[in-house]
């Protein structure tokens, strides 16, 4: 790209070094008797005109051609002017002022050539090298700049077009998910938010009816923990439904919000224990936030599949890395955590989080029978990931 802008600004100059050295040889005929200098001097306002005023306009090059070629036979000069004119021209009057322009030029060359006589005369005011010499200096370079002209304006309107295309594409696939993430947002709401609203209004219902302390306090933990999930998914359906209605986001969990996310589960009958290793210290946001999603589902899927296992969170300063294991013993027997339905998509979408990090992320059983989350999280994370 840069080297053909080079090319471009550099082509007026090229123009008008061959219009000036085209011109200081093409004098011909009874023009031949004009001194050097004058040729020269000609010459030099022919090559002169080319390389400022061609680009811009060219009639200043026009005019110059029309005297110089019935004075000196100094054809260049019309050329040049003539393709300029077929690929610039803004209106047909401008085109018919220039044609008018060339017939003049070449009416006062024939009576200049039939004034000189000899080889001037032949060469310029016969009607047969008259017509050729009009049809190479006027009418080729002009119906060349038309074409070139004529091809450049498809070639833009080929370039516009597949832009128009291009963008009407993007636009339909934008409109496509704006659709389809409208209608998983209005299937979370009527279903997702419905059924958990249900689930907070039982819990409120039985904290008040209870008879023990204890269930008391486990109906009302499962409220708060319903309502958190209902925010939660406040702020997931104002994603969804994109930027005319944003959502307004509570401050995201990190890994000081850990102790209570364990408590919660603690509640549920789970035994749990944190470890530290290593000196803690701020990390990034991401890092943080990713490490507690890390300690989220392996609890999830405990509480799924091994409700009654007891299970160790292991949080690893290292120098390069935030290292995370949730490991969880063998189940002594069936648990009702167990038949609690899941597809799946948790451990995969766990991973792509920590992937994006540049991280990694292990996941399965070991042969004891028990089961391991490990997360490997650089400190310094390249990238970053939403909630």
């Amino acid at each position: 790209m840069q080297v053909s802008k080079r090319i471009e600004a550099a082509v007026p100059t090229l123009v008008g070094a061959l219009v000036l050295v085209a011109s200081a040889v093409a004098v011909t005929g009874g023009a031949a008797s004009a001194s050097p200098a004058l040729r020269g001097a000609a010459a030099l306002v022919a090559g002169g005109a080319a390389v400022v005023a061609v680009r811009r306009s060219w009639w200043p090059l026009a005019i110059i051609g029309a005297v110089l070629y019935p004075w000196l036979v100094m054809w260049p000069p019309v050329v040049v002017a003539s393709y300029y004119a077929g690929t610039t021209w803004r209106t047909r009057r401008e085109l018919g002022a220039y044609l008018g322009l060339a017939v003049v030029m070449m009416a006062a060359s024939v009576l200049a050539g039939r004034a000189s006589g000899g080889t001037r005369e032949m060469v310029t005011a016969t009607p047969a090298n008259a017509a050729l010499m009009a049809a190479a200096m006027i009418g080729l370079p002009l119906l060349l700049g038309l074409w070139v002209r004529a091809k450049r304006e498809v070639l833009a309107a080929a370039r516009e077009r597949a832009d128009r295309l291009e963008r009407e594409q993007v636009m339909r696939a934008e409109q496509a998910r704006a659709q389809e993430r409208a209608r998983i947002a209005r299937e979370m709401h009527d279903v997702v938010a419905h059924r958990v609203s249900l689930m907070v209004l039982h819990a409120g219902a039985l904290e008040v009816g209870a008879a023990d302390e204890r269930t008391t306090g486990a109906a009302a933990m499962i409220g708060d923990i319903g309502r958190e999930a209902l925010t939660n998914l406040r702020e997931i359906l104002g994603v969804l439904r994109g930027p005319a209605q944003p959502p307004a986001l509570a401050p995201q969990p990190t890994l000081d919000d850990l102790d209570r996310l364990l408590d919660q589960s603690r509640a549920l009958g789970i035994t749990i224990g944190r470890h530290a290793h290593g000196e803690a210290r701020q990390l990034a946001a991401t890092v943080e936030r990713t490490a507690y999603r890390v300690v989220q589902e392996a609890l999830t899927n405990v509480h799924k599949h091994a409700a009654d296992a007891r299970t160790d969170v292991h949080i690893r300063y290292l120098p390069a890395e935030l290292r995370v294991e949730v490991r969880n013993e063998p189940p002594p027997g069936p648990g009702p955590g167990r038949t609690l339905p899941g597809a799946g998509w948790g451990l995969v979408g766990l991973r792509e989080r920590v992937e994006l990090l540049g991280g990694k992320l292990h996941a399965g059983r070991r042969d004891d029978g028990g089961f391991d989350v490990i997360a490997a999280i650089p400190a310094e994370a390249a990238g970053g990931v939403s909630a």
